[in-house]
């Protein structure tokens, strides 16, 4: 049990990435928060935190509401009376269309907010709680778009990067206090994100299977579970000498050059 006695918060983590974190932690023996917007699909994960054996609750909350944050965190306060982990997972950008050209001032901030300001809010009410016990755990979801975009979703993309930069910052500043910071970089996860994208194709598998063969050299599109074993790591005493550190969770992706094809011969 890698998480025993932990309690972790988890934004966004009704489903996609920040479902299959909750259920990863819990197995491991963590108390799960699920802080998200979709009441039905969060409490319908705490449940499936309950059948591992996890003491899970929901909280439901607008991770770019400060008020909504700070009420969210004083819940948990109140419930455990303490917080180990925090997973900065909620996040997400509106449809495909991501160009200069495109994008408005008011949707600029709008995924600002959403991917940005959401992790410093969250941050911001968690670390002193933290700093109290000298003790703490704080994983940033970033996007391998914030470095190596294979499209131009220049909001999302800008958000992600400002993660890479929050993280670094709050690892240096909170070290002092055995509070380690940490950012993943997901590549292409098969999870609800993908869904304004692949509105109105028939065969979706085909679809995932084919993105996959051209752009990933593990030849497979990622699951929620493959960031989730990249977060136990930075969650557990594994990583108690890790801080300010970046992991790629991309099947490969960020050595590959754009444009490049991949090949499955042997010798290469």
């Amino acid at each position: 049990m890698l998480l025993s006695s932990r309690v972790a918060i988890i934004t966004g983590g009704a489903k996609g990435i920040g479902r299959g974190i909750a259920l990863k932690f819990a197995a491991e023996g963590c108390s799960i928060v699920i802080a998200d917007i979709s009441a039905a699909e969060g409490k319908k994960t705490v449940e499936e935190v309950s059948k591992r054996g996890g003491d899970g609750i929901f909280v439901r909350c607008d991770v770019t509401d400060s008020r909504q944050v700070w009420n969210m965190v004083g819940k948990v306060i109140t419930k455990f009376g303490k917080v180990d982990i925090l997973v900065n997972n909620a996040g997400g950008v509106f449809g495909p269309e991501g160009s200069i050209d495109d994008v408005t001032e008011e949707e600029w901030d709008k995924i600002l907010d959403l991917n940005l300001k959401s992790q410093f809010l969250c941050c911001k009410a968690v670390v002193p709680h933290m700093k109290a016990k000298k003790y703490g755990k704080i994983i940033n979801i970033s996007s391998l778009g914030a470095v190596h975009p294979a499209v131009s979703v220049v909001h999302y993309h800008a958000a992600k990067a400002g993660v890479l930069g929050l993280t670094y910052n709050l690892a240096f500043e909170l070290a002092p206090f055995n509070i380690c910071v940490n950012a993943i970089l997901p590549g292409p996860i098969r999870t609800p994100f993908w869904e304004p994208v692949i509105k109105g194709i028939k065969d979706k598998d085909a679809y995932f299977a084919e993105l996959a063969k051209k752009e990933i050299p593990l030849q497979r599109i990622g699951t929620p579970e493959d960031i989730a074993g990249a977060a136990l790591f930075l969650a557990s005493e594994l990583s108690s000498y890790v801080t300010g550190e970046t992991i790629f969770v991309g099947g490969g992706v960020p050595q590959l050059p754009h444009g490049a094809t991949i090949s499955t011969k042997a010798e290469l």
